[in-house]
């Protein structure tokens, strides 16, 4: 066995479960194991030869009926990295455009042999529906305001890098809560890890099970909670998915939860600011919040990499494929 593959063989061939659908699918065994497994496809891609034998033969299925650059790029890249054939297919330009089900054309690419089927939707539980449909392994990319968990495993894998203990720190999660399925992952992953969280934002846009369902603080004031945070995670206004407006306007927004040059001053010295993207430099965070060595922005695209590495490889059974190179 080569030093690449006993360095990217985990304890165990897969995770627990067969399909990714939701953080709370996974145990904490599983958890710690895809931490893992990312840390060392991380240092993988800093290699100048980035790409290993782990999924040769084995073909990805990428299915996005929602606009996105990062995690669809991610994925794929991912996939390629492994050495898996990948497969793209969106609601623009396919036969979905034509009229086609979801059903259909997770049918059509059973029939072709696809081991995993990564699927992004507006619909709330369609992947769990997908998983009805297909013998392959499914995995969530986002279904929409339900859930995202791969972003909110590379949340904490970010974290991680910076915050060595995150048992009795603070999330302050700040912004458009009630629609962005990433908060939902990502509060519900870092709870696990023992985070207090704090939500913060108008209230029309707080989820109104943030207390008793969600387990979170509120607040509508971001300059007393600034202080205190130990990550601060800001969200973008998700309008696509609001049928109403929910603030009076963009302007009163910025000025009441913006995160500006002026507020990261009231953070502590050692804590860090996370945004899943895509952002919008001036609204939610400062162009110079951005760009400050805290900002955990670029962190969060290499462990995305990293983690969807991770999945794909853990859950096609990579070791196995891996230890006969």
């Amino acid at each position: 066995m080569s030093q690449v593959t006993q360095m990217i063989t985990p304890q165990r061939k897969t995770l627990g479960v067969r399909h990714l659908l939701s953080v709370d699918d996974l145990s904490d065994a599983d958890i710690q194991m895809i931490m893992d497994s990312a840390d060392s496809f991380l240092e993988i891609s800093e290699r100048p030869i980035k790409k290993v034998p782990a999924l040769r033969g084995k073909t990805v299925g990428v299915l996005f009926f929602e606009p996105s650059t990062r995690t669809r790029i991610s994925f794929e890249l991912a996939a390629k990295r492994l050495s898996a054939d990948v497969v793209s297919v969106s609601s623009s330009g396919s036969s979905v455009e034509k009229g086609e089900s979801l059903k259909d054309t997770v049918r059509t690419l059973e029939c072709m042999g696809v081991d995993a089927l990564v699927v992004r939707h507006p619909s709330p539980g369609a992947p769990y529906q997908v998983t009805t449909w297909s013998d392959s392994a499914v995995l969530n990319a986002g279904d929409g305001a339900h859930q995202h968990p791969t972003q909110a495993l590379l949340d904490l894998h970010a974290i991680r890098g910076r915050v060595q203990d995150l048992k009795g720190k603070r999330l302050l999660v700040v912004g458009d809560i009630r629609f962005s399925r990433v908060a939902r992952s990502t509060i519900s992953l870092l709870q696990r890890m023992g985070m207090d969280v704090v939500v913060c934002g108008p209230p029309t846009l707080l989820p109104p099970d943030a207390e008793a369902g969600m387990g979170c603080r509120v607040s509508y004031r971001l300059d007393d909670e600034l202080p205190e945070a130990d990550v601060v995670y800001l969200l973008r206004m998700q309008f696509e998915r609001q049928d109403k407006s929910f603030i009076p306007t963009l302007a009163e927004y910025k000025r009441l939860f913006s995160l500006t040059t002026e507020r990261q001053k009231a953070m502590k010295d050692d804590a860090v600011i996370l945004h899943p993207g895509p952002m919008n430099r001036g609204i939610e965070i400062g162009s110079e919040v951005v760009d400050h060595p805290r900002t955990l922005i670029e962190d969060q695209v290499r462990s995305g990499l990293a983690v969807r590495m991770s999945l794909l490889y853990l859950m096609l059974g990579g070791e196995e494929h891996a230890a006969s190179h």
